[in-house]
């Protein structure tokens, strides 16, 4: 800016330095509000982003059972039905024993074998397609052809679409056939997806974002399940098979929920403020498996006298604290079709007598026959942590009559006991009612065809009894048979059984709301789970 001085004293500024001077001020002057707009924008957008990550509803899952898989056909841990990602066309009503409506809103089928079932019509995918009977019929066409006991199971020989309804026939008159559909491992799929072993989708409330094989899944809020969007935004569902870590992780506030606590943590976890700790009674049983393949196994009274060794009371008061009951057979006593048993002489002195009945005897502090120690293999897991306990139990009380047990610790009970034949007993868990019926476990562990039929048994009269079953609709007389069958089971000691667990959870009871503990260990992850 020139300046131009009279002799009067005033300064005077030529008008073209002085418009160049504003100019360069105003330049100036705008550049700064414009830097002071983008920092206040900066700012509401970091409280913004404070703010939603503040709102965000999350809850970390964590689970006894790992998997490499969540195929939903193949998958024995049923992970994709627990997390929320499928469903299946009908549900169990755990308070009535009952099967309800649930991807299917109504069915028929008075012959027992030709069947209609009518789907719900607003269903989508989490990937936005809609579940029609096509879809459906895809995904059961699916399962059959990857699983062997799903087709067991099913007996299905037909199947035809017809808009949203289903008409399928099966091989037989099957009356428990829809019963049959509460089974996991008929979860309802999109097939057309690439990737269904890592990225399975469904219809359940929760999408599967990520899965590391053994480790977790994470999972978001689908948007548009059509039983009500969950008021969650994410779910983190990990694994870990060490009880102890699992009750730890939950006290260091690193988990909001755990599946099977270590119980000797329980106490220790009740005392922590915010901690809560359910139990409630289940369909399964802890048993011990007999392979009944084995030469020494398949003398009735040696199976007798394995029966007899185990401490059942010892093992409920030592080993589970109390949070189960002693088993004598399969079913728990409340359901209908439970046998009433006499009681049953057990002990190491009655375990002697019926090896004495099988040839055997005790000499030089060992038990033989012909100059040859029994010796048992004992399988068992640690992804249920009283397992390994029982067996070693087992072990020292088999030892104080001359019996070598040796334990062998596996992983993938289910896998390993179908393709290796070498080993004589197993601790193993199964559900024994987990639709409300009998017939489940009856086929899936003592027919010929059952996919845990791992004692190898093939009893004619026992396999009779259980086909029997299958084409028996009337409750009363179901609930007979299935006394009949389990009867039998018991008299000839097919697999021995020890106690019923109770299902524990603990969770932090100050985040979550809405958790349900349920019977059939089916149904965790639901849409119904919040935060408070």
């Amino acid at each position: 800016m020139k300046t131009i001085n009279n002799n009067n004293g005033r300064c005077y500024v030529s008008i073209k330095s002085f418009n160049k001077y504003i100019k360069n001020h105003f330049l100036k002057i705008s550049i700064l509000l414009m830097c002071v707009n983008l920092l206040s924008a900066c700012a509401l957008s970091s409280q913004s982003t404070d703010k939603e990550e503040a709102e965000d509803k999350h809850i970390s899952f964590l689970y006894n059972f790992s998997t490499n898989s969540l195929d939903p056909h193949v998958d024995s841990s049923y992970v994709p039905l627990r997390a929320g990602i499928t469903e299946t066309l009908v549900r169990l009503d755990e308070e009535n024993l009952t099967v309800a409506p649930w991807l299917a809103e109504s069915w028929e089928g008075m012959d027992g074998q030709h069947w209609t079932i009518k789907l719900r019509e607003d269903v989508t995918f989490q990937n936005g397609n809609k579940m029609d009977a096509e879809a459906v019929k895809a995904s059961l066409e699916r399962a059959l052809k990857e699983s062997v006991a799903v087709q067991n199971a099913l007996k299905i020989d037909k199947i035809e679409a017809d808009g949203y309804t289903l008409h399928i026939s099966t091989t037989q008159p099957f009356p428990e056939f829809v019963s049959e559909l509460v089974n996991p491992n008929v979860s309802i799929i999109d097939v057309t997806e690439k990737d269904i072993v890592n990225m399975p989708v469904g219809t359940g409330p929760f999408a599967l974002k990520s899965f590391t094989p053994g480790s977790k899944l994470e999972l978001e809020r689908y948007a548009d399940y059509w039983d009500g969007a969950s008021n969650l935004d994410s779910v983190t569902f990990a694994f870990n098979e060490d009880a102890n870590a699992r009750s730890l992780a939950l006290k260091s506030g690193q988990v909001d929920i755990v599946y099977r606590p270590e119980v000797e943590s329980l106490e220790a976890l009740r005392a922590q403020d915010g901690i809560k700790v359910e139990s409630t009674a289940t369909f399964r049983v802890h048993q011990m498996t007999m392979n009944m393949e084995r030469e020494n196994l398949q003398d009735v009274n040696v199976r007798r006298a394995v029966n007899a060794m185990i401490d059942r009371q010892k093992i409920v008061d030592t080993i589970l604290l109390g949070y189960a009951e002693p088993a004598i057979g399969p079913f728990l006593p409340s359901l209908p079709f439970a046998p009433s048993y006499e009681k049953a002489e057990t002990g190491l002195d009655i375990a002697e007598k019926h090896l004495k009945e099988a040839g055997y005897s005790l000499e030089n502090g060992k038990m033989q026959k012909d100059g040859v120690p029994l010796k048992f293999t004992l399988l068992t897991y640690s992804a249920r942590a009283d397992l390994p306990l029982i067996a070693q139990v087992f072990q020292s009380d088999a030892k104080r009559i001359g019996i070598d047990i040796e334990i062998r610790q596996i992983d993938g009970p289910e896998e390993y006991m179908a393709s290796n034949r070498e080993w004589d007993l197993a601790t193993y868990s199964n559900l024994t009612a987990p639709r409300g019926d009998a017939g489940y476990y009856l086929n899936a562990t003592y027919h010929p065809t059952g996919a845990l039929n791992f004692s190898g048994a093939h009893e004619p009269e026992l396999t009779a009894i259980i086909d029997k079953l299958n084409q028996t609709v009337i409750q009363e007389e179901r609930a007979v048979l299935a006394e009949q069958a389990a009867d039998f089971v018991h008299e000839n000691v097919i697999n021995s059984f020890v106690l019923h667990p109770s299902t524990i959870v603990a969770y932090n009871e100050n985040k979550v709301k809405n958790w349900l503990t349920t019977r059939s260990e089916y149904y965790m992850i639901t849409n119904a789970l919040d935060v408070k």
